[in-house]
């Protein structure tokens, strides 16, 4: 079976991040992941977790101005120094909540002269986190992202990913791979996933086109989730889609799942 997370930045927004735990759980879901989880205190959502013997399975570490459009932070060679704080917090809330990875966003470059430097900063930045969260026994994931929804990011294909973790090389890195992303790029998560499931970290998922939930795009789920399943991928598949209506009402698909 399965196992399936709720990504609370996205899901549940109904209500304020702090009552989305126990709406998650209400609803089926025995494990949550949060894009960034800082706007509450570790201790909070602990105490909210255990209340509701939920997990937390994923964060990211913060991210600076991507989602306000900027170049974000792990890849900016200007930044290291902020992004080495940013794991530093990232690391006081993974002793406490003890999630299974921690992903980092590779962020855009907007100077095409300059994307070299911005790799190399990336991959350097990488091994400076797999070094803060593997004593931890955490895994450190990182994800491509389309660039239609993102233009300029510098991570956009299974095959980038694939090249970082080569020339890395590091047992506790991981991709996450999320499947509208790739399918957006005109990849294919039914063929990549068998083939490289044990390069996967953590899975998360949307339809496509409109990244809602599934049934309301041209991703056969009901397919997909069976090829996971006969993957040798044993992570959790995180549910991080814009619910086309109230969230409760967008979870067929997960009562279709057991």
């Amino acid at each position: 079976m399965l196992r399936f997370t709720a990504n609370l930045s996205l899901l549940f927004t109904e209500v304020p991040l702090i009552n989305r735990f126990a709406a998650a759980k209400a609803s089926g879901f025995n494990a949550v992941e949060i894009q960034f989880p800082y706007e509450l205190s570790a201790q909070t959502i602990k105490t909210e977790l255990d209340a509701l013997q939920l997990s937390l399975v994923l964060f990211n570490v913060a991210a600076d101005d991507l989602l306000q459009g900027g170049e974000g932070l792990a890849a900016v060679p200007e930044k290291q120094a902020q992004f080495k704080s940013a794991v530093a917090q990232a690391v006081e809330y993974a002793k406490i909540l003890k999630p299974e990875a921690i992903n980092i966003l590779p962020g855009r470059c907007f100077d095409k002269q300059r994307l070299a430097a911005y790799q190399h900063s990336f991959k350097d930045n990488l091994r400076y986190a797999l070094k803060a969260f593997s004593p931890l026994g955490i895994k450190t994931v990182f994800e491509a992202i389309n660039t239609l929804d993102m233009p300029d990011f510098i991570v956009h294909s299974s095959a980038q990913m694939l090249d970082i973790m080569t020339e890395i090389n590091h047992p506790d890195l991981m991709m996450q791979y999320d499947i509208y992303h790739m399918l957006m790029m005109q990849e294919e998560p039914a063929h990549f996933i068998p083939q490289y499931s044990d390069k996967i970290g953590h899975i998360q998922f949307a339809d496509c086109p409109g990244r809602h939930e599934p049934g309301t795009g041209n991703t056969n789920f009901n397919q997909l989730f069976s090829i996971i399943k006969a993957s040798n991928f044993s992570g959790w598949v995180g549910a991080e889609y814009k619910p086309s209506d109230s969230t409760i009402n967008t979870l067929n698909w997960l009562r279709n799942s057991y």
